[in-house]
């Protein structure tokens, strides 16, 4: 599957150039299994041989990062948070999340939310998702837009540079991405088997009483 979908974006990059690539990284922002350890080293790699600029590649990328963000925010902030706090009422309990654990989060990344969003656009897996709070929370567009620019750029300049270095071994860029994958996964398991551990040793309120 993994080199079909190689394949497939070898064919868009070569084809279409600096639009080919925006296209995609704006797909991969929406929909995952189009990974930008494949898309981001390719276009490295074709601007590495002449093809194309390296600046334009990570613009492009850039650009696609950004429009699928938005796409991702959109849809969050149009479901808005009072249907997200009802839908965690009625159902949060069959996971584990309350609404006032949901409350608290909110507080978390308002608070938060500048590192949250520019940071998060580095972390594999986070990238996309950091979206759905800033949508949830209606974070100011413009603000959104500048931090989520800034984050992805470091991020596909990191890419797309580590695929032009390594030219015809750029897939190997992918490699390196999948132990940050790992990692990320590692993460929030453990955090999630945290909060699990919590839950279940807090005290009940019958007890304080």
């Amino acid at each position: 599957m993994l080199d079909g979908v190689t394949g497939w974006v070898t064919d868009v990059v070569e084809a279409l150039g600096y639009v080919g690539v925006a296209i995609l990284v704006a797909l991969e922002s929406v929909f995952p299994p189009i990974p930008s350890e494949i898309v981001l080293p390719l276009a490295g790699f074709v601007a590495g041989r002449g093809d194309a600029s390296l600046v334009g590649m990570i613009a492009a990328a850039t650009v696609g990062s950004v429009i699928g963000a938005w796409v991702l925010y959109g849809i969050s902030a149009a479901i808005g948070p009072l249907r997200l706090h009802r839908f965690v009422a009625r159902h949060g309990r069959w996971v584990g999340v309350s609404v006032d654990d949901l409350a608290r989060a909110e507080v978390w990344f308002d608070r938060r939310s500048t590192v949250a969003v520019m940071c998060g656009r580095c972390v594999p897996l986070i990238r996309s998702l950091v979206s759905i709070p800033a949508g949830f929370r209606r974070m100011p567009m413009l603000r959104f837009t500048v931090l989520t620019a800034l984050g992805s750029m470091i991020w596909n300049t990191a890419l797309i540079g580590a695929g032009a270095a390594l030219g015809h071994r750029w897939e190997e860029v992918g490699d390196y991405v999948s132990v940050l994958q790992w990692l990320v996964v590692a993460t929030a398991v453990a955090l999630a088997a945290l909060f699990a551990w919590k839950r279940l040793t807090r005290p009940s309120p019958s007890s304080n009483a």
